[in-house]
């Protein structure tokens, strides 16, 4: 390898590693904390956004969850898979159009039992406006979209 390739590869690695968004194999994450540290019992419990607190944490497929209180930690323990995002907290819009995207914690609907997150309160607006096709796309999309290994800004 000439020194050029070196040093791409390795201006690449530092990036990479000191990048505050990660997209990880399951769960998307900020500063290592799926959900950017929103405690996602709460969406359901409280219908609103809550930040969750480092005292209040739970490990899941690889991503750390957090939470408001121990007994929303203990319930999402009891059965993660209720809790969890759709699309391992990707933006469900964007997963309709075929692509990973970051969310934004605010940007959230709750349809059947089911968390989704969106990118922004603007991209939600779009989502709200055929929900049932566009979760449809979605499901139709994760299973292939879910082996990617970056994700849309």
């Amino acid at each position: 390898m000439n020194r050029h390739a070196n040093v791409l590869i390795l201006t690449t690695c530092f990036i990479f590693s000191h990048s505050s968004l990660v997209f990880a194999a399951q769960f998307f994450e900020r500063n290592g904390l799926a959900i950017d540290g929103y405690d996602s019992v709460a969406y359901f419990t409280e219908q609103k956004p809550v930040k969750g607190s480092p005292e209040f944490r739970v490990e899941f497929e690889g991503s750390t969850f957090q939470f408001a209180s121990e007994l929303h930690r203990d319930t999402f323990a009891a059965n993660p898979e209720k809790f969890v995002p759709q699309y391992g907290g990707y933006c469900a819009y964007g997963m309709a159009r075929g692509y990973k995207a970051k969310i934004d914690p605010v940007a959230f609907t709750v349809i059947r039992d089911k968390l989704y997150l969106n990118y922004s309160d603007a991209v939600r607006t779009r989502w709200l406006s055929d929900v049932p096709g566009y979760i449809q796309q979605a499901d139709a999309n994760w299973p292939e979209v879910q082996k990617q290994t970056n994700g849309q800004e």
